[in-house]
């Protein structure tokens, strides 16, 4: 069974190495799904659930808040903005901070400020459904 190598990194650490059958991650023009043999590809990833199939069947889940995809035929590599493996993401801070991001948009002073706040807004608003697909997948 053909497989390609999946790196998933962050600013602050490594999250996923390993071997993959599939992959489907948010890519700026939509859902993304790569196999191996995938013609080569770099592309903006919007904030979302990372999906890696491994070999054996079992599936990892981490949650990207955007960032950078390069695919070759045989190396997947996600260079992320922020990067959560799914056991780790925790709804409840989660929503503190989506209600938090959603104050800052009514509070903001100026374009800049309202447009950091939206897409934090955005940013916790994927990681909360990224949890939850995690959850319905367990």
């Amino acid at each position: 069974m053909a497989t390609l190598h999946v790196n998933v990194v962050s600013a602050e650490e490594q999250i996923f190495s390993g071997e993959a059958k599939f992959v489907a991650l948010p890519g700026e023009g939509g859902e993304l799904g790569i196999l191996p043999k995938h013609t080569p590809l770099i592309t903006r990833i919007k904030p979302g659930a990372v999906r890696i199939q491994r070999p054996d069947g079992d599936e990892e889940f981490v949650f990207v808040a955007g960032g950078l995809l390069e695919v070759q035929p045989d190396v997947v590599t996600v260079l992320a903005d922020t990067a959560i493996r799914g056991k780790d993401l925790d709804e409840a801070r989660a929503e503190a901070a989506k209600k938090a991001a959603e104050d800052a948009m009514k509070n903001a002073k100026s374009d800049i400020d309202f447009a950091k706040a939206q897409s934090e807004f955005a940013a916790m608003a994927a990681q909360i459904a990224a949890l939850r697909k995690f959850r319905a997948k367990r």
